[in-house]
C-alpha cells in the first residue's frame, strides 16, 4: 500500500516489522492524549519528607547490607554537547564584525546568556585549554582586540577544523579543572559511584551511548581508570550499549504523508529515552541507580549527593525486603483476613498505591490475585527536589482511563495546555524530577520483568522537527522514567538541591557545583 519491497527490506533491516511501523503511522495520524491530572503530588500526598535521623538510620542501613547486593549504576549518556552552545551559534550566525561590537550586539539582541558567558568566560573548565590552541595556532596575539579574542574563543570552541567541542558526547566534554587536570562527566559518575554503588571493592557502571563515539569513551576510560581506581580504591567494571535501531520511529509530514530521504529511503528517528527501556532490562542488577549524564558535581559535593543516593537505595531495600516477603506469602501461604489487610495497609501507606474503593467487597480469593497484581511489579525510588523554575517533568497523582490513581513522573508536553483546571494542577506543583532513581527490576524469586509489560503505550509524545527546514511529525516512545514506568510500584521521596546539577548550556559549568572552590 505505502511501502514498496525496497522499504519492507529496510523496515525489516533495522529490525522492525511492517506491522510496527503501520502502528507508528496510525498513532501519528490520530494523536495521543493527554495524560489526566488529578492533583499535584505533594509532602505527604505522595511525596515522603524525612527527618535527618531516618534518613541517617537509611543510609547505615544501606551500608550494611550493599555488599550482598548486585549494584549497577546505568548512565543515559548518549547525548551529543550541540545545543549546550545554540545561544553561541546563533551568535557566530548573526554577528558581522564590521558592523558592530560585540557589547553592540548584546544590547541589540538582548543577549543575556552570551553576556554571562563572556564575564564568565575565564571560569569555564576548558578556558585555559582554548587559550592556549589560540595562541599555538596563532588565531590570537598581542594586536588582537578584545573583541577579536572573543570571537576566535568561540570559533575555537564550535569549529568543526578546531577544537570542535560542540561535536563531543556530553560525557566527554571537560567539564570541571581541577588544579591539575580536566574532569569530563564521564569521570565525575566513575569517582560519584565508588561513593556509593561500590561493593566489594568494585563498582559497575552502564552507559548507553553513541556507537559512533564508543572508541572515544573507551580511550577516556583508558586515559583516567589508574588515576580514578587508585584515588577511590575501587575497581571499574564498565560496560557500554547503543539505542537499538529496532526502536527508531517513522516521521510523517503534517499532512501525515510519510518521510523520506532524498534518495527515497523511508526516514526514521532515534525515539527518544524510552527507547532505552531494553538496555535497562538487560541488566542483571538487584539494585539499579539510574542518572543523567550531565547531573554531576566537583568532588567536594559528592559526599552529600552519595547520602542522598544511598538515603533512596535503602528506602528500596527496606520496601523491597518487605514487599517481596508478602508477595512470598501471597503465592504459598493460607492467609487469613488479618494477613489481607496487614498487605493492603503497606500497599497504601509505604508505596503509596490506591487500593479499588471495591476491595474490601471482593472474594477473598479475589483479593488475593489483587494483592499479587499490585505487588509483583518493579519498583523504582524517585528523588524529587523542590522545584526552582527548572525545565522538566513532575510529581503528580494520575487518573487512567478506568479512573484509578497512581503516581506518575510528567512532562510538560503531556498535559493539555489549553484546560485550564489541567494547567492550574501544574502550577500547584511543588517539586520536579531529577532524573534520580533506585529501582529494583526482580521479583521475590530473582528472575528480572520482562520491562515492556509495565509500559503504558498511550504515554508516547508527538514532537514538531524540522527536517531540511521543512516541520515534520516525530513519534517519541514513552519516556523511560515517564510512560515507560507508568505500571511500576513508585514511591517519590523529597531529595535535597545540590542533587541535581544538570548542564544544560555552557552557562551551567559557571554554577558553584561546577566550580572548585
Amino acid at each position: 500500500m505505502q511501502f514498496n519491497q525496497t522499504d519492507t527490506d529496510f523496515i525489516n533491516q533495522k529490525g522492525l516489522t511492517l506491522k510496527k511501523v503501520e502502528q507508528q503511522l496510525e498513532l501519528l495520524k490520530t494523536g495521543l492524549p493527554f495524560i489526566n491530572l488529578e492533583r499535584a503530588a505533594t509532602i505527604n500526598d505522595g511525596i515522603f519528607q524525612f527527618s535527618y535521623e531516618r534518613a541517617s538510620e537509611l543510609i547505615t542501613s544501606y551500608d550494611s547490607k550493599k555488599e550482598e547486593l548486585d549494584i549497577v549504576k546505568f548512565v543515559p549518556a548518549s547525548g551529543a554537547a550541540t545545543r549546550m552552545f545554540k545561544f553561541l551559534f546563533e551568535f557566530l550566525n548573526a554577528y558581522n564584525p564590521k558592523k558592530q561590537s560585540i557589547n553592540a550586539y548584546i544590547n541589540k539582541n538582548k543577549a543575556s546568556e552570551l553576556s554571562l558567558f563572556f564575564i564568565g568566560l575565564e571560569k569555564l573548565p576548558f578556558y585555559k585549554l582554548v587559550i592556549q590552541y589560540l595562541e599555538e595556532n596563532s588565531k590570537i596575539d598581542n594586536k588582537s582586540s578584545n573583541d577579536q579574542k572573543l570571537f576566535a574563543f568561540i570559533e575555537a570552541v564550535l569549529g568543526e577544523d578546531q577544537l570542535g567541542f560542540s561535536d563531543f558526547p556530553k560525557g566527554l566534554l571537560p567539564f570541571h579543572r581541577y588544579k591539575n587536570h580536566l574532569a569530563s562527566a564521564f569521570e565525575e559518575h566513575l569517582f560519584e559511584a565508588a561513593l556509593y554503588a561500590e561493593t566489594k571493592s568494585k563498582a559497575v557502571l552502564h552507559f548507553t551511548i553513541s556507537d559512533k563515539h564508543k572508541v572515544e569513551f573507551d580511550e577516556e576510560f583508558k586515559r583516567i581508570q589508574k588515576i580514578v581506581e587508585q584515588k577511590t580504591n575501587t575497581i571499574f567494571d564498565i560496560s557500554f550499549s547503543y539505542q537499538k535501531e529496532s526502536t527508531d520511529t517513522i516521521a510523517v509530514t503534517y499532512k501525515n504523508e510519510i518521510v523520506r530521504e532524498d534518495n527515497g529511503q523511508l526516514y526514521f528517528r532515534p525515539s527518544g529515552h524510552g527507547a532505552l527501556l531494553e538496555n535497562l532490562n538487560a541488566l542483571d542488577g538487584d539494585i539499579i541507580f539510574i542518572k543523567n549524564i550531565d547531573n554531576v558535581v566537583v568532588y567536594e559535593y559528592e559526599i552529600e549527593v552519595a547520602k542522598s543516593k544511598k538515603m533512596l537505595a535503602g528506602l528500596l531495600i527496606e520496601i523491597k525486603e518487605e514487599a517481596f516477603k508478602y508477595a512470598k506469602n501471597l503465592d504459598k501461604k493460607v492467609l487469613l483476613d488479618t494477613d489481607i489487610v496487614e498487605i493492603a495497609e503497606f500497599l497504601i501507606t509505604k508505596m503509596n498505591v490506591v487500593i479499588s474503593p471495591e476491595f474490601e467487597k471482593y472474594s477473598k480469593q479475589y483479593q488475593i490475585e489483587y494483592l499479587k497484581s499490585k505487588l509483583d511489579r518493579p519498583i523504582r525510588i524517585c528523588g524529587m527536589v523542590q522545584n526552582e523554575g527548572e525545565p522538566g517533568g513532575g510529581p503528580f497523582w494520575v487518573k487512567d482511563e478506568g479512573a484509578n490513581l497512581s503516581l506518575q513522573i510528567v512532562e510538560s508536553a503531556q498535559i493539555n495546555k489549553k484546560s485550564k483546571i489541567q494547567k492550574n494542577i501544574l502550577k500547584k506543583a511543588t517539586h520536579f524530577n531529577p532524573v534520580d532513581l533506585v529501582c529494583s527490576i526482580k521479583n521475590y524469586k530473582g528472575e528480572v520483568y520482562d520491562l515492556q509489560k509495565f509500559v503504558d503505550p498511550q504515554t508516547a509524545f508527538i514532537t514538531m522537527k524540522t527536517k531540511v527546514d521543512k516541520e515534520i511529525k516525530a513519534l517519541e516512545l514513552p519516556g523511560l522514567w515517564n510512560g515507560s514506568m507508568s505500571n511500576w510500584n513508585t514511591i517519590f521521596v523529597e531529595v535535597p538541591l545540590v542533587t541535581f546539577n544538570p548542564v544544560k548550556t555552557v552557562n551551567d559549568l559557571l554554577k558553584s557545583t561546577h566550580q572548585v572552590s
